[in-house]
């Protein structure tokens, strides 16, 4: 049977290891309002501090949890709006081939699916830059 090494919990750091403590003392309002930060955001006390000090105050600090909620919610109107151009056109298309299609009403729907596409990119770009800003 082979020898099995005892794991003695999380492998040691060679470099980057955090030998350093530092004590910090907090009012009563103070520590509450960063307990409430660390349940909102999901982060350690101790990250949250370490993020503020040394990344500096521009670092924003989000709940990634409640993002990917709203984030869904986007997507799936976003599915909705799609669904309903798809009725749209395809009701459009019926029209044009009974030959009852007005101009106008054509004219009025590539007016609004063009501004649908532009903000579809805004938020398509908007999205980007939230990922790159998570990844710093």
């Amino acid at each position: 049977m082979a020898d099995f090494k005892k794991l003695n919990g999380r492998p040691k750091l060679n470099e980057g290891k955090r030998n350093k403590k530092l004590d910090v003392r907090f009012t009563e309002e103070e520590y509450s309002q960063l307990a409430t930060m660390e349940k909102a955001f999901g982060v350690t006390k101790t990250e949250l501090v370490r993020m503020r000090v040394l990344y500096g105050a521009d670092r924003i600090v989000l709940n990634s949890m409640e993002l990917i909620k709203v984030l869904d919610g986007i997507g799936a109107e976003m599915g909705r709006c799609g669904n309903n151009i798809n009725q749209l056109a395809k009701h459009d298309n019926t029209m044009k081939l009974v030959g009852a299609l007005s101009p106008s009403v054509a004219a009025k729907f590539n007016a609004l699916l063009e501004d649908y596409i532009r903000v579809q990119r805004a938020i398509e770009t908007a999205l980007r830059k939230i990922i790159h800003l998570m990844g710093k």
